[in-house]
Formats: structure tokens, C-alpha cells, sequence
């Protein structure tokens, strides 16, 4: 007999929410522990990416966290990454109701987020490090936490976030559930269960590598430089795609070769802004994009289904990281394909990681025919670009150095403003300039100038061009003239000003 999510014991409002989304049946994850969860137990899961792990924890939380004061929240829940954070918001956010849900995370600015701890947040959704900013600038406290989420727990090993997140913990209240998930439950991850739960109920789901088993892994001889080349081909024949390289650069610049090839690829890696990432990661989720080029710092965060095709462009660091990247395909009973260009110098790496994963696939030359059949993904189109996107600006061209109004940098409002240095000073304007030849730099427009200058040197403004205006002022403001005056006094003197 099927259970239901009202006969695990959740609220009707909850339920109506994820009914409107289609959700009527819990995952064997959330069948399992919700009602332990509910009860306050604390829980210790393992279970495979894409199992409804979220909502395992996320039900229980909404269902039963208490109102929090401003700076103080109650519940948190701890991430890897940005995405997986950015993911988990969302998620818990669609069926929260009154419940206030709020994350926070590096790469962005604090503003948007001190104004969220300020007002307020019951459920906090966090990435380590910044939450450690934020509590170090008194942004926010911990004391009043006494439910506590770690997704992903093995990649915050992984990723060497043990350490803050022990530190985390130990500002929560001593009198706390703890609910603990991840693809494996040793080491690292082990200890923090030692030290951390109390009497934790363990409900274990899917083999231990569900990811590896269900997918078509072909592993094919690649020299270094037939590599980019080889990975178009692959991606043209089967995507959505995801491919994964050592390095940022290596991302970008892959990126960009697929795109000269035809294809449209967006790059996801932590040199990016998280508007960068966000952007990228919805097209990809929309189609907008055959692939996405990653790093393994972004391959845990990536969360989205019907991902046909991985590509291993460079080997992976070791037997687990293959499982990592491999795990975005085949996700939910769903087949997929993952490709390993593996070079002639790779070989032996190859096979020891295949030993360790009870992997036995032959290394053979490449066949994108045969990939093709391994495929289950069906023949699909490309969604149209954003408004916007991929279009030229107004005015064509490079627009580096044209204002916000579309106006070329130096040519908007407040006359025709010159600094003229003479005797070799050196001027730096934001607007057009040019030199006379005479050690002089002219400037058209109404861009910001500064000119150093020796003591016989020579300083000239006309017009309002060449001062900033401020509210309520002309050209002048008091602050300037007086170090104007200092400047002068300086070098009647014979000397430089600092």
C-alpha cells in the first residue's frame, strides 16, 4: 500500500502546498525518516543525489520550527555550495508558507543579506564560510538554533569545511536535533556523527554507488589535443551535458571552443559571480544552453534532472570525485552516459579508479555512433535565447566605454571641461583624451580627471566638465577647493604633495 505524505503526520497546509506541485507521493528517503524528524529524533541518512533528500529534511523543518527574532534564527541548515544552498531555498521556500526561509552565501554582496537576518528568518540556509563572516561581524547569533540540517556532509569533508562546521555546531543550542545526510557515512563523516548526535536513527536508501550502476560509463583514448574536438562531437549527439575540467581556465576557455564549434555552452565555477553562476546554471536547467562546462567545486551543487550526458574532459582527482561528477546523469531511475577521455599517460590512473568502484569497462577509440544508442535521451531543440540575449547592444560594437544611458564615457552632461598639464604631468580621466605632444593630456567630456604634476608644472580647469557635480552645488565642492589650496601650497614650496 502506498503511503502519503498526511499519513507521515505532515500539516494539511504542507501537503496542499507540494499537491499543487504534483508531489503526492513521498520518495523511499522521506517515507523513511520524516516522521523520526518530526518526532525530534535525530537522524542520520544515506541516500543518492537526486533521491528527494530536500524535502526529507526540509518537511520537517517548516512543519515544526519556531518563530525567530530578528539576527536570531532557529533552524539552520548547512551546504557546500552556492547552488546546493541557492536549491535548498527554493525548494523549502515553495511550501513555507508563513514560515520565513532566507539563505546566505559568499560571492555576493552583504547588503541583501543583512537586511534578511535584520527583519528576520526562522529557517536559515547557509554555506559555511560566510556564515562565519557574518557571525564574526555580529551579524548574526546561533544561540537560539535547536534544529540543525548538514546536506551533502561528505562533500563538506571534501571540500575541508569540517572545521567551520564543527565551530557552526558549537555555537547552537546544546539542546538541539541534529539531522545529518550524504552519499557515504565514514570517515569524516562518521566522527561528526560521533560527536554530534545523539542516539541518531539510520535509515540507509539505494546502493551505496546508485549513480555508477545505472549509468552507461565508456572510458575512450583521447590524445590531448583531439580532446576538444572530440568532446563537440559527443555533446552534438546526446545533451543536455554536463563536462567537467580541472581548472577555471580550462572551463572558459572549453566554453568558448564549443561555441566556435556551433554549440552553446555556459561555464560554472567559483571564479564566476553568483549572478554568473545563477544565469548559467537557468539556462542550462531551460535548454537554453547543450552544455555546461564546471569545475568540481560546482559539481555537488548542480542539481538538475534529465542530464543526458558527463563528460570527464580532465580525469578526476580520484575515485570519489568520478562519483561526484558521474551522479549528475542517470539521476531518479533515469539512464545517461558518461564519457572519460582518457590520454595515453592516464592509463594506469584509469584502471586503479575503475578497481576501486568495481567499475570493468574496456578503454576503446571513440564512437559517438555507439554513444548514441547507450543514450535514452530523446531528440530535443534548443529553448529561444532571453530577451535580450545574444543580442547587440544598442549602438553595436564594444560597449566598454559607454555609460549606463548608452552615451560614450565622457560625453554626457556639464560642458567641455580640459585639464591641461604641462612639464610632463601625468592625467587620468575617465572620459576621451589625448596627448599634443607636449607632455599635455586633453579631455572632452565630463569625466573625472587627476593630474601630479612637478613645481614648474601647470594646472587649468574651464567650464564644470572637469569636477564632479554635487547635489545641490555647482562644479566646486568645499572639500576640493581646500585640497586644491594644499596642492598649491606644496609646490610653492618646492614639494610634492603626499
Amino acid at each position: 500500500m502506498t503511503t502519503t505524505f498526511a499519513q507521515l503526520g505532515i500539516p494539511d497546509a504542507i501537503c496542499d502546498a507540494l499537491a499543487d506541485r504534483g508531489i503526492t507521493e513521498p520518495f523511499e528517503i522521506q517515507a523513511a525518516t520524516i516522521a523520526d524528524a518530526l518526532d525530534g529524533r535525530d537522524v542520520l541518512g544515506r541516500a543518492p543525489t537526486g533521491s528527494g533528500k530536500t524535502l526529507a529534511f526540509g518537511i520537517p523543518l517548516v512543519a515544526t520550527v519556531d518563530r525567530a527574532e530578528p539576527k536570531y534564527p532557529t533552524a539552520l541548515v548547512l551546504a557546500p555550495t552556492r547552488e546546493l544552498a541557492d536549491q535548498i531555498n527554493a525548494e523549502l521556500g515553495s511550501f513555507s508558507g508563513k514560515v520565513r526561509v532566507g539563505v546566505v552565501y559568499g560571492g555576493v554582496g552583504y547588503g541583501p543579506q543583512l537586511k534578511l537576518l535584520q527583519r528576520g528568518v526562522d529557517i536559515l540556509v547557509a554555506c559555511p564560510g560566510r556564515l562565519e563572516d557574518l557571525i564574526e561581524r555580529g551579524d548574526v547569533r546561533l544561540d537560539d538554533v535547536t534544529q540543525v540540517v548538514l546536506d551533502e556532509a561528505d562533500r563538506m569533508a571534501d571540500m575541508g569545511f569540517m572545521p567551520a562546521v564543527r565551530r557552526l555546531i558549537d555555537q547552537t543550542n546544546r539542546d538541539r536535533q541534529t539531522v545529518l545526510f550524504s552519499a557515504t557515512l565514514d570517515g569524516d563523516v562518521a566522527k561528526l556523527t560521533r560527536d554530534y548526535q545523539h542516539d541518531p536513527v539510520r535509515h540507509e536508501v539505494g546502493e551505496e554507488t546508485p549513480d555508477i550502476t545505472s549509468a552507461s560509463h565508456v572510458f575512450w583514448n583521447a590524445r590531448k589535443e583531439d580532446r576538444q574536438a572530440l568532446t563537440a562531437q559527443a555533446v552534438d549527439a546526446v545533451w543536455p551535458a554536463i563536462i567537467f575540467t580541472r581548472t577555471r581556465h580550462g572551463a572558459d576557455r572549453l566554453a568558448k571552443q564549443l561555441g566556435r564549434a556551433g554549440l552553446k555552452a555556459a561555464a560554472i565555477h567559483g571564479g564566476r559571480s553568483q549572478n554568473q553562476r545563477t544565469r548559467a546554471l537557468a539556462d542550462f536547467a531551460e535548454s537554453r544552453v547543450h552544455a555546461l562546462v564546471a569545475t568540481d567545486v560546482a559539481a555537488r551543487g548542480i542539481h538538475v534532472d534529465g542530464v543526458a550526458l558527463v563528460v570527464h574532459y580532465d580525469p578526476p582527482e580520484d575515485f570519489k570525485t568520478y562519483v561526484h561528477r558521474s551522479g549528475r546523469t542517470a539521476r531518479a531511475g533515469e539512464g545517461g552516459v558518461v564519457v572519460s577521455l582518457i590520454q595515453p599517460d592516464q592509463k594506469k590512473d584509469m584502471r586503479k579508479m575503475q578497481r576501486q568502484i568495481d567499475l570493468d569497462e574496456p578503454l576503446i577509440d571513440p564512437d559517438v555512433d555507439a554513444m548514441r544508442v547507450l543514450s535514452p535521451a530523446e531528440a530535443r531543440t534548443l529553448a529561444p535565447p532571453r530577451p535580450g540575449q545574444d543580442q547587440p547592444k544598442k549602438g553595436g560594437g564594444n560597449n566598454r566605454n559607454r555609460n549606463r544611458n548608452g552615451q560614450p564615457k565622457g560625453k554626457g552632461r556639464g560642458g567641455n571641461g580640459q585639464r591641461k598639464g604641462n612639464g610632463g604631468g601625468q592625467s587620468r580621466q575617465q572620459g576621451e583624451s589625448r596627448s599634443d605632444g607636449n607632455g599635455q593630456r586633453k579631455g572632452n567630456g565630463g569625466g573625472q580627471a587627476k593630474s601630479s604634476n612637478n613645481k614648474n608644472g601647470k594646472n587649468t580647469a574651464n567650464g564644470n566638465g572637469g569636477n564632479r557635480r554635487r547635489r545641490g552645488g555647482g562644479g566646486n565642492s568645499a572639500a576640493s577647493t581646500t585640497n586644491r589650496k594644499a596642492r598649491r601650497a606644496h609646490l610653492q614650496q618646492g614639494s610634492r604633495p603626499s
